[in-house]
This record gives structure tokens, sequence and C-alpha cells, in this order.
């Protein structure tokens, strides 16, 4: 207590009571510091405690000099902020008392006087007295060069303050009466941070919201940015911010698609912020960095947040298609993580903890425990049906390990399949193919797949770190598939995945099969009527616009029809005796196939480019001429035709009839592989 003369208390008890009341977490540093207090061996008596803006450092400074005092320390506080950053300066702010015994220093707020660090280490603490402790605080890290200073390596110690743990940030919030309704979401855009549950929680606790869902303001959105990130150099350095706060990873690369040669300079200036982290891979912000820079963009600039996500979904499908196979499942999960403020893809994707599995390749040596997995969760029939794949597509399995001890904890399959094979074994792929003839069967050189297995006994069919792999796995093998024609997802057919795979356009068949007791749901996609990229458009459209891709997939019906090769060829035919005469080719299937809407051309423009490479062929030119004069300048007649060609008619059909058969060939092979 710090009592009046009189014998009353003043402010700051309570002041200081009300901080101690929501004071949670750091006990490893509280612990630290109180090792340097009792001076015991292997006791650090400087510490240097370094992050972003508002992570708690000075809260902690705080209570650690309410700590030294109650143990009879003198305490000395010095505040970067208002000290002259000069080494008399800092001198005169510190006072003769640091030169008392077990003096306790506590600095705040270095980066304010950054440039003294040399003197500091070299100087200044050199010269106070043994048994005194220091704890400097800024947002950067010290100097590696002091760290690893023989002299300073028994009397150092360097800790990085980090987010409170999600349990720490609940007692937090509930320390500061915030309804239990809106924790979830504080906790999901505060990623735990102090400063940021500070400010969500003083809205959240006001009784008119107690009942909604909880979103931060702007002015907790404008302080937050102000306090955790503060102004940039340039507004290219804040574009590269945003691009980093809504990439999974930034990598150079990833930064140099999207902003060219400055990238280099950026992301190096990226990297040495206090609160963007490094991993393998690249650069990823704090989450609440992250969530703040990204709320800001989205209210403040619509359109550049359009822009910057379309720019990064090309470059980041482009990566999909054409990373090693050992790089698919991140590469798809960066992908997925730019939609992940649609409420639906960020339920059932969890980023956070798919590092508590390994995703590895089956291997014979794993077939005992996948058969027993398959048993425990979906009974003997289904572990059978496993094994029939096992046996003819191990290459279509992943078996996922705990981290943790190592152990197989649960496997997935994907399956590859050109024909009936497996019908008579496996009611779900006898389910598939009876949708695939029904509805529009596979063309020569097309496959249909399957997402045949996603089995996890301690989180069976919900969101887990092993079904988010397998998803992954999945979406990535369908993006880049070039001849695949379906994809179905097999779920049990209760009714939790419905809303998430609908809302990606992969809806349930009619007549879901059963497997022993089991009934399951296979959800279905036709990639030729809607390939990845205006699949991936059109799911950026409805996340952007607050919509579902379920609400448009009513006004897309019908826009893709899926040709068979005779229905094709016919198409062909008809569009070049059509071809004249523009309100009767604007009824042309093609215009709604593939090859029409996937290549940014329309009919016309097509068929002459097709007839024109006719002409690179041996014995060409005769084709081609055949082709321009009978459809491209309209000869009235084929007798005609061959007269102004100057060759014989029976020749002449010869040509013209080769001609129209090599174009089709050439438009089939562009309908099928989209180039």
């Amino acid at each position: 207590m710090s009592p009046t003369e009189d014998g009353r208390g003043v402010l700051a008890d309570t002041l200081a009571m009300g901080r101690d009341r929501a004071f949670v977490g750091r006990h490893d540093e509280l612990a630290q510091f109180q090792a340097a207090l009792d001076g015991g061996a292997g006791a650090h008596p400087v510490q240097y405690l370094h992050g972003p803006g508002g992570i708690g450092k000075s809260t902690l400074l705080r209570r650690f000099a309410r700590q030294a005092r109650q143990r009879g320390r003198s305490v000395v506080e010095v505040d970067g902020r208002t000290v002259t950053p000069t080494p008399e300066g800092f001198v005169a702010a510190a006072g003769v008392a640091v030169h008392e015994p077990g003096v306790v220093l506590l600095v705040d707020t270095f980066e304010k006087c950054q440039g003294l660090e040399g003197w500091l280490w070299e100087r200044f603490l050199p010269q106070l007295p043994v048994g005194a402790v220091v704890v400097v605080a800024g947002r950067a890290a010290p100097d590696p060069l002091w760290a690893s200073d023989p002299g300073w390596v028994d009397l150092l110690s360097v800790t990085a303050v980090r987010n409170l743990a999600p349990q720490e940030a609940a007692e937090f919030l509930h320390a500061r009466h915030v309804p239990a309704s809106a924790q979830q979401a504080l906790l999901g855009f505060t990623g735990g941070n102090p400063l940021a549950l500070a400010l969500a929680a003083a809205v959240a606790a006001n009784s008119a919201v107690r009942q909604s869902m909880w979103a931060p303001s702007q002015d907790t959105i404008a302080t937050l940015l102000r306090q955790l990130v503060g102004e940039t150099p340039s507004p290219a350095h804040r574009r590269a911010l945003e691009i980093c706060a809504h990439a999974y990873i930034t990598s150079e690369s990833l930064l140099r698609s999207l902003m060219g040669e400055q990238a280099a300079a950026l992301f190096a200036w990226l990297r040495v912020q206090p609160f963007i982290e490094a991993t393998d891979t690249g650069l990823f912000p704090h989450d609440v960095v992250r969530e703040t820079l990204e709320a800001d963009l989205r209210w403040r600039d619509p359109q550049g947040f359009a822009d910057m996500h379309n720019q990064m979904r090309e470059s980041l499908l482009a990566q999909v298609r054409s990373v090693p196979e050992s790089q698919l499942v991140q590469a798809t999960g960066a992908l997925i993580f730019v939609f992940r403020t649609d409420r639906q893809m960020s339920e059932f994707n969890v980023w956070r903890e798919v590092g508590v599995v390994d995703d590895l390749p089956y291997r014979p040596q794993h077939r005992a425990r996948v058969l027993e997995l398959a048993e425990q969760t979906e009974g003997p029939a289904s572990a059978a049906v496993a094994a029939f794949w096992l046996d003819r597509q191990p290459e279509g399995f992943r078996v996922y390990h705990s981290t943790l001890t190592g152990e197989p904890v649960a496997f997935s399959a994907w399956l590859e399949l050109t024909d009936s094979e497996g019908a008579d074994h496996d009611p779900v792929v006898a389910a598939a193919w009876n949708h695939v003839r029904a509805n529009a069967p596979l063309r020569a050189g097309e496959y249909l797949a399957l997402a045949r297995f996603t089995v996890d006994p301690a989180a069976y069919q919900r969101p887990a770190p092993s079904t988010t792999f397998a998803q992954w796995r999945a979406t990535g093998e369908m993006i880049r598939g070039e001849r695949i024609a379906w994809s179905f997802v097999v779920m049990r057919d209760d009714g939790f995945w419905n809303a998430h795979l609908g809302d990606i356009n992969m809806l349930p068949i009619d007549s879901p099969p059963s497997v022993g007791e089991h009934r399951y749901a296979l959800f279905a996609h036709d990639w030729r009527a809607q390939p990845a990229g205006p699949w991936l458009q059109e799911k950026t459209d409805a996340m952007l616009s607050g919509t579902t891709m379920a609400d448009s997939s009513a006004r897309r019906h019908g826009e893709l029809v899926v040709l068979s090769r005779p229905e094709f060829d016919a198409a062909v035919r008809d569009a070049l005796r059509t071809f004249r005469q523009p309100v009767a080719q604007s009824d042309n299937p093609l215009n709604r196939s593939r090859l029409v809407l996937e290549s940014g051309r329309d009919l016309t423009e097509l068929l002459t480019a097709a007839a024109l490479s006719l002409q690179g062929e041996r014995g060409g030119d005769k084709l081609y001429r055949a082709v321009n004069v009978t459809y491209f300048k309209g000869a009235p007649t084929q007798e005609v035709a061959a007269e102004l060609l100057g060759v014989p008619f029976s020749t002449y059909r010869r040509h013209l009839s080769t001609a129209v058969e090599r174009i089709g060939d050439l438009l089939w092979h562009q309908e099928l592989n989209g180039h």
C-alpha cells in the first residue's frame, strides 16, 4: 500500500490491484526475474526482452517493479520515449541510484534509443555494482554480437515475449468480464496479443454487443495499426505488409510475382520487423497484425483488396500446378488460405494445428495399421474395401504419423480410375460410375477420381490436422489433373460436410451408397464443366461479395456443356457451315464448351486459328485452301469451290473432308487439355 500522510490509500493502490487481477501468464519470465533477484547459481542479472508493440513488455516491467519493491529492492525505471537518446541523456534519466547496491534497473521502450546499444553493453552496464538486476525491453532483438559475447554469456538472458497462450488469453477475457459467446471470436482475431485483447475486451464487454457476433470496430483496428505496426516508410512497404498478411507464408518469389523487382528490398525490410516471424519457407506476421491489416484494407480499399487477392490467387494456382509432388500439400494449403475469411473455409481447415501430424506416403509396413484404422472407424466391410484398393493403388494412400510419437494415427486415399475397375468390390466406386454414366460419361483419355477414405479415429471426418491434409491433397490433385473429368469426395452421410462442400460446388449425388452398416455421401464435381480457374474465380467472387457459391451456381447452371467426341465433331462441322452466319453460329453448343470459355477467344477465332495451323503440316496448304474457299469465303456451292481451286471435284471433296477432320482433332485436343 502507498498511504497518504493521514493513512488513507491512494488511487495507485486501486490501479495496482486492478492490474494484478488482469495479469495472466508470463510464468517463465516471472520465474527468471525472481531467480535474478535471488542471485542463485545460473541466474542472469541482465535480461533483454523483445517483441512487437502491444505484446505486453511494459505490463511485464510494471510487474517486475512491483515484485522487486516487495523484496525491498531499490527500483529505477527508464522510459526510452522520454530519454534524450545520448549517453548523457540516458545517465541523467537513470540517476545516481543505479550505483546503489542491489538496484533494479528497468528500461522500457528501448527501441527509441536503440542507437545507444553498443554504449550500453560496453560502457554503462559494466559499471553497475555486482548484485544489480537489469531488464531492458524493446521491439528489436539485441545485436547478436552481444548475446554471443563470451563475457556476457553467463550474465545475459534474451527472451522473445510471445502472445498469451490460448488458456491464458481466455483467462484474460474472463477477468475482463467478456461474455463467453464473444470469447472465441476475440481469441481468433487477437491471437493472444495482450493489447488487442484489452481493446477488444473493452468493446465486447459492453452489454450492447453481448448477444451479437463480435467484430473489431474501426477505432480498434486504427489503434492496433498505430500501436502494432506504426508508420511504414512508403506505400510500397505498406503493400508488402498487406501481401504478407493475406498470404499463408510470404517468400521473396511470391512478393516478386506481385510487386516486381522491388521485392528483394521489401522482403529484407519485412524480415526485420518485430511482428514478423520467419520459417524455413518464408515469413508470416503475428496473428493480430495479420487480421488487423486484412480488416483495415478490406474496409479502406475493397477494390485494392480484391485486386491483390486475384493476383495472389493466380500466382498460387500456378504454383500448385508446377510444384513437385512432395510440395503439393503445402502449396495447396497456401492457396486455400487466401480464402480463409470465408467462414466455410476457415471452419473446415485447421492451419494452426497441422504440425501435429506428418503427411507421408503409404509403405507396405503400414498395411496392418491402415486396415486396423479402417475397421475401427468404419467396420470390417470398409476395411475389406481398403484392402482391395491397397492391392491395386497403394500409391494413392497417405498415412498420417503423430509428430509426438511417430506412430500412424490416420490415413486417406485418392483413387484415379479410367474404367469400371472396383465397381464389383466397392459400392462407393460403383455409385460414382453410375452417376458419371447417367450425367456426362468419360471421353477418351479422361479419368474420374475419388477422395475415397478420410479416416482418423480421434476426429473421424471432422476438422482435424489429418482431415485438413487429406482435403489439401485432394484439392491439389483436382486442380492439377490435366485429364480429370469427375471428382468425388466421400464422407459419412451425416450432413456435416454438406454446407462446406456445397459451397465449393461439390454437390451430393442422388443415390448415396452403403458399405456394411454405414451410408456414405458422394460429393461430385465435373471439372470439364467448371475447370479449376473458373472454379476459384467463382469462389473469389462469392467471398468478396459475402455470398456463397451456391447462390451463383443457379445462375451459372447450364452455362457449360460437356460434349462426347461425336457430338463435338458434329458441332465443329456445323460451326464451319455457319461460319458466315453469326446468328446461327451463336446457337452452336461449342460456345458453351471448355474450348471457348477457357480460351478467351470466340468460336470464329478458334476455327480460323485451327485452319491456319494446317498450313504447317505436310500437304496442309491444300487442306487450308479447301476450308478457306468453302467456309471462310463462302463459295455458293462445293462445285463452285472446286472450280475456284482448279482441282477435280473428287480431289476437292477429299481435301475438304480431311481438313474438317483435322480441325476437329486440333480443337478436340484443346477441349480436353485446355490449351
